[in-house]
């Protein structure tokens, strides 16, 4: 399937379609800033499905200094995507709450920004790595885990050393999304 018109020509992976095998993971990303640009953070959660590994659910919550919003949106995608694809996964649902990024990566809106340009071609070469994957705009109460840890990285940034937070499932009891 070739990619929009602004992916320059750049080959994009199968969407789901009922033809192809169920995804091995939901994953939900959202990036949060205080100020546009102020300080932001990142929130990932990767669960995974039952045909997949029985692996705990992955909880990133990261600090990434100041920027703006989308570039922070941009930032959680990527490494959702890193770490889906570190994982082993090749099958994956993506939903996120930036309709901008969706819109984006789908080619229905062109990518304007300087600053959003690289982060766009480089989650285009990681989506390249898996064999197929959907991509989906939800609203921002269906990506409120991600949310939460995108802005719990923000209120606690420069709180703690370590710039990153991985947790397991059992670390934070939030509620089991859709």
């Amino acid at each position: 399937m070739k990619g929009p018109d602004n992916t320059a020509g750049m080959d994009q992976p199968v969407l789901f379609s009922d033809e192809l095998s169920e995804p091995e993971a939901e994953i939900y990303c959202d990036g949060a800033s205080s100020g546009n640009p102020g300080q932001s953070g990142i929130g990932v959660l990767i669960r995974f499905r039952k045909n997949s590994p029985a692996l705990p659910d992955i909880r990133i919550s990261e600090s990434i200094g100041i920027t703006t919003n989308n570039v922070a949106e941009y930032s959680a995608f990527i490494r959702a995507l890193k770490e889906a694809a570190s994982a082993g996964l090749r099958r994956i649902e993506i939903y996120l709450d930036s309709e901008l990024i969706v819109k984006q990566i789908k080619g229905v809106y062109k990518v304007r920004s300087a600053n959003l340009r690289p982060l766009w071609e480089e989650a285009l070469k990681m989506l390249k790595k898996f064999d197929s994957y959907k991509l989906a705009h939800v609203r921002r109460d269906l990506n409120m885990e991600a949310d939460l840890l995108a802005k719990g990285a923000v209120k606690n940034a420069g709180k703690r050393d370590r710039k990153s937070t991985r947790l397991n499932s059992s670390h934070i009891p939030l509620s089991r999304m859709p």
